[in-house]
């Protein structure tokens, strides 16, 4: 109930805008191509519910594919570097050139070394591309931030890395790394769609695909109903790594 109540102010904004947004379409006479109004919006949700579906779904698989990717690859290589200074010293610039290099960049070198046929892959690899950054920061920045005082106390008992690391430079670690992994959530799903529009295949016909396919035609109120499963695909995800992030600190607590 207390959580209803959180999100009222927000779902009386989106109310008061869509409705905006309706009146002035109608008393405009906007072209619908140009902008439809939202009840032609919903409309279109309803006619194209199953194929929105499955391309969302395909959307989503591959996004949540580039996830875990990004957080075991990610995540090990911030906790190995963490373990040498040089180590970290080396792969650190490395790591940033992979962050601002443009994913439409390196997008036909992936198609290329995973091949034509197979363009899900590509897409999977380019948005795991994107999302490895917040997930290797978060981690490697959460491993050295433990406590001063204790990291002097592991030193008095003589503690190994290892023994260091499992023992308190992880569990300080934990908040940031959740904190990496929610952002990571939602640029896999950019990374995901991103990918699909670059590839240019019709073999991963994620939501992507159909916002192309209906640009192309110009029925802008299909363009709108894929924009808004894909805003639902991006909550969906952010909300899923939030509940963990709670459920996990709460554990730890």
């Amino acid at each position: 109930m207390k959580r209803l109540f959180d999100a009222l102010p927000a779902l009386a904004l989106t109310a008061a805008l869509l409705a905006i947004w309706e009146i002035s379409v109608l008393l405009l006479d906007v072209p619908v191509y140009f902008l439809p109004p939202p009840s032609d919006v919903v409309r279109a949700l309803l006619d194209n519910g199953p194929v929105l579906a499955g391309s969302a779904l395909q959307t989503f698989w591959m996004a949540l594919k580039a996830l875990i990717v990004a957080t075991l690859v990610g995540g090990g290589l911030a906790v190995s570097v963490s373990l040498s200074r040089p180590a970290e010293r080396a792969v650190a610039p490395l790591a940033v050139t992979l962050q601002v290099t443009p994913v439409v960049a390196i997008a036909p070198l992936v198609l290329i070394w995973f091949g034509l046929d197979h363009a899900d892959r590509a897409v999977t690899a380019l948005a795991a591309a994107i999302a490895f950054f917040p997930i290797f920061s978060g981690v490697l920045t959460g491993l050295k931030s433990a406590d001063p005082d204790l990291e002097r106390l592991f030193d008095l008992h003589a503690a190994t890395p290892l023994q260091r690391l499992w023992r308190l430079r992880l569990p300080s670690a934990l908040p940031f790394a959740l904190e990496g992994l929610r952002v990571a959530a939602g640029q896999a799903v950019v990374g995901a769609v991103v990918a699909e529009f670059v590839s240019g295949s019709g073999a991963a016909q994620g939501l992507a695909w159909r916002l192309l396919e209906a640009g192309n035609r110009l029925r802008t109120a299909d363009l709108l109903a894929a924009l808004a499963c894909l805003a639902a695909l991006g909550l969906a995800l952010n909300a899923t790594t939030r509940l963990i992030e709670r459920r996990l600190l709460r554990d730890r607590a």
